[in-house]
């Protein structure tokens, strides 16, 4: 199949071009001829995106109030809202996710997912994050006391397959009773489960809000520092020095701030006092030239599924260029949790594409209504029937 005239949109640029899918791989980009008995589509006027990588999400949570509403359910009940949660992202543009946790089930729906028993992005996932005995997260999580303990809940995540660790170096804000800024582990536990996953091939990643505790992860050896909402000058200086990625999932603050009236007193509390402090944090990791990778944190309150590419708007409105807060959630967000070949469009990598009407470095809004969601080289959503169906048409065909 050779979609043909499309702006090619990428970390290599925004670019007029041909793009030439076989299979489920991108086979070439450039001034292409068409083959002998190749579908041609023409897409003047559509631009071409790898799909987004949301590098955090919760397929267990769906923008509920409160956590409270969810730990209640069943396995199963908790299955089958994490499928609906995962179609409903990739019929967003979203390809690629790293999932976060939820007692065992993550890793079930990512194996559905890639067994093609339901629709959902290409998935990296744990099982529990690791928390302090009643810290963030303990409801759906792997409570720890002392290293020993901390090793042994990583452990637990390798065995029940897991491909990374997530764990909680300081409070949050929709636990109740859990302070942001605190640090919640100590330095014995941190640096246990860093090296556990290490050893065993698995990257990490820490919930932090307070700067102590992005730094205390840091100095242990961290891959990802989610949220970092609070960062002082020295952590903004640690994560360039050890060339951390910084995940700022900016839409979960912004969802809660504008929903006042419906969240929770505490939440409310919580975020009213941490969001400007968040946004600035931000500035500054970009102009520090900190590795950005988005995530939007889907499924927290009111932030919902579906709605991932917001995140992109809001990197670009608060510090980033467009396209780099495009790359951010492509190329970058890809490596970060890796997902291999994905996150660009160089010859090789899957065909995972988003299709949108003009060029989005001018409008990113176009962002939020796909003309079509492209998933190794087959057309799985998108609201432009004239264009899905010629793209659908054509990938059958060749």
């Amino acid at each position: 199949m050779l979609l043909r005239n499309a702006t090619l949109v990428d970390a290599a640029g925004v670019r007029t071009g041909d793009l030439r899918v076989a299979g489920e791989r991108i086979d070439d980009t450039g001034d292409l001829a068409a083959r002998d008995g190749e579908s041609v589509v023409d897409l003047d006027g559509t631009a071409v995106l790898p799909g987004l990588v949301d590098a955090h999400v919760h397929y267990s949570l769906s923008g509920e109030r409160s956590v409270e509403d969810v730990v209640g359910m069943s396995d199963a009940e908790l299955a089958l809202v994490e499928a609906r949660n995962a179609r409903a992202t990739l019929e967003a543009g979203v390809t690629g996710v790293r999932v976060m946790g939820a007692r065992d089930v993550d890793v079930h729906v990512r194996d559905r997912i890639a067994a093609g028993d339901i629709p959902g992005p290409r998935t990296v996932a744990n099982c529990r994050s690791i928390t302090a005995t009643g810290g963030h997260g303990h409801h759906l999580g792997r409570e720890i006391t002392g290293a020993d303990d901390a090793r042994k809940a990583v452990r637990e995540q390798a065995k029940q397959g897991a491909d990374f660790i997530k764990f909680m170096v300081t409070g949050g804000v929709t636990t109740p009773g859990s302070d942001p800024g605190a640090v919640a582990l100590t330095d014995a536990e941190i640096h246990a489960i860093i090296d556990e996953a290490h050893r065993r091939g698995m990257h990490t990643a820490t919930h932090a809000h307070g700067s102590a505790g992005a730094k205390a992860a840091i100095e242990a050896g961290v891959d990802t520092v989610e949220h970092g909402t609070l960062l002082d000058e020295e952590g903004t200086e640690m994560l360039v020095r050890e060339d951390v990625t910084l995940v700022p999932t900016l839409s979960a603050p912004h969802h809660i701030v504008r929903n006042v009236e419906a969240v929770t007193e505490e939440d409310h509390t919580k975020t009213e006092a941490v969001y400007e402090q968040h946004l600035d944090s931000f500035r500054r990791a970009v102009e520090a030239g900190i590795r950005v990778a988005g995530g939007t944190d889907a499924g927290t309150p009111f932030n919902m599924h579906g709605g991932n590419a917001a995140e992109i708007q809001f990197m670009a409105e608060h510090a980033m260029d467009p396209l780099d807060a495009i790359v951010a959630m492509t190329e970058t967000a890809a490596t970060a949790v890796g997902l291999a070949d994905q996150g660009t469009l160089e010859p090789g990598t899957y065909a995972d594409l988003l299709l949108v009407d003009g060029d989005p470095t001018d409008d990113l809004t176009r962002l939020n209504d796909p003309s079509a969601v492209v998933k190794g080289g087959a057309v799985v959503a998108g609201g432009d029937p004239q264009i899905r169906r010629a793209v659908g048409d054509a990938a059958a065909q060749d």
